[in-house]
Formats: structure tokens, C-alpha cells, sequence
């Protein structure tokens, strides 16, 4: 059978067909790369109680998107920070301490891994410009930015090289490093960029779901296909 691999989800205004209503949706490129890394996506909305599905998982990606409020962390609201869902922050951190807590293979993008490092007692940056003095991590509303980050092991060993250029679309980052984390990654600026709790909890800060090569794609499900205590198993 094949992993289970749940991947959280906006819920936002949307257009399609002939409708224009609220809808749950994820860029698509995420399922494409779960199902080619021998993976079956299945969507989790920011609805109910999410957390009490991980025991129906095999593994768990908290996909990108809009900011967590910085209550979380104890911070005032910036004048950068939006798109703030209150009901999105409550499934997703719920989701991420429930899969901690059962050793869920987990794989944060961009927004993932600030909810990582925010439910474990880290905080985040939360205007990027303001510290590094460049808006290239997230050059232009729905653009792109291409900014060379240096790995470590282990993801060294998962590329083949110690850094790359991959897609960057974030104005927020860690600041206050969660206990327990350890980084793995940093843009040229030190942007933290990828962190790690242990071999099962990964997090990059870019979109590897936006390249047509996404090793981080294929070594998650292959962790999430051979976790010891997986659904079923």
C-alpha cells in the first residue's frame, strides 16, 4: 500500500469554472510531486479537529501559505504581517504537535516551517526587508525569488551539492531557533532556510514543490513508507 501522506491546505476565495466561492484548495504541484515520489496525497482543510487524524497517516507536509498570528509567539502585529487565519493556525498547530507527539514523518514548506519552529517555542522574523535589507526572498506578489542557499548534511547528501537556487516566496523566517532544532540550511544573507528535529521531522523554508526536481519530495515518502509505527502497520 501505498504511504498516506496528508497535506494541509488554504481555504480562500476562489474562482474556477463558473463559480466563485470559498474553497480548500492547495497548489497542485504538491499532490503531483507526493504521487510521483510513490506517495497518495490526501488533502486535510483547516476544519475540525485534524489532529486526530494522524493515526491515518504515514506522514504529514504543513504546506505553505499565509502569516501565523505572531500572538503565537509573543509578538505585537507588524505592519507587513497578513493573511492571518486564526481557524488555519488552530488546525495546523494542533496537526503538528499530535504527529510530534506519535513520530509522524513530517515535511514543513515555507509557512510549515514556521509553524514548526512556533510549536516548539521558537520565533519567527516577521518582515524579512527589515533585517536583511532585500526584498528577494519574496520579490513581487506571486514572483519568485531565486536566492542561493548553502546545505548541510544531511541535506548535502539528499542534492548531491552543498548549495543550491531554489524558489523562494516568503517575507518571514525564523529568528529565535526552536529548542531542538537544528539548522541545516541558510541563504547567502543567513536567512535560516531548512531546519531538522531528528531523521522523521524536516522543514525547508523555499518551495521545493515549485521545481521539477524535488529530492526532499521522494526522501520524505520513502521515510514515511518505512516508519515502524505507520498506519496499518
Amino acid at each position: 500500500m501505498k504511504p498516506v501522506i496528508g497535506i494541509t491546505c488554504y481555504a480562500e476565495p476562489a474562482r474556477f469554472t463558473v463559480w466563485e466561492t470559498t474553497a480548500a484548495l492547495l497548489p497542485w504541484d504538491y499532490v503531483r510531486h507526493v504521487e510521483r515520489a510513490g506517495g497518495q496525497p490526501v488533502i486535510l482543510p483547516p476544519a475540525g479537529d485534524p489532529g486526530e487524524l494522524v493515526g491515518r497517516l504515514d506522514g504529514l507536509i504543513v504546506a505553505g501559505g499565509g502569516d501565523i498570528d505572531p500572538g503565537r509567539y509573543g509578538s505585537a502585529q507588524h505592519p507587513r504581517t497578513g493573511y492571518i487565519r486564526d481557524f488555519r493556525d488552530d488546525a495546523e498547530f494542533s496537526l503538528v504537535k499530535a504527529a510530534l507527539a506519535t513520530r509522524l514523518p513530517i515535511l514543513g514548506i515555507c509557512r510549515g516551517l514556521q509553524v514548526l519552529n512556533v510549536a516548539l517555542g521558537g520565533t519567527l522574523v516577521q518582515h524579512l526587508p527589515d533585517v536583511c535589507g532585500t526584498d528577494r526572498h519574496s520579490p513581487a506578489p506571486g514572483v519568485y525569488g531565486r536566492v542561493p542557499v548553502r546545505l548541510s548534511q544531511p541535506l548535502q547528501r539528499l542534492y548531491g551539492t552543498g548549495e543550491i537556487t531554489p524558489a523562494h516566496y516568503h517575507h518571514q523566517a525564523v529568528d529565535k531557533l526552536a529548542p531542538g532544532l537544528t539548522t541545516i540550511a541558510r541563504a547567502d544573507d543567513g536567512t535560516i532556510e531548512a531546519v531538522m528535529l531528528d531523521e522523521t521531522v524536516w522543514a525547508v523554508q523555499w518551495h521545493p514543490e515549485a521545481d521539477e526536481e524535488a529530492p526532499v519530495f521522494g526522501s520524505f515518502v520513502l521515510r514515511a513508507g518505512f516508519r515502524p509505527a505507520g498506519r496499518g502497520r
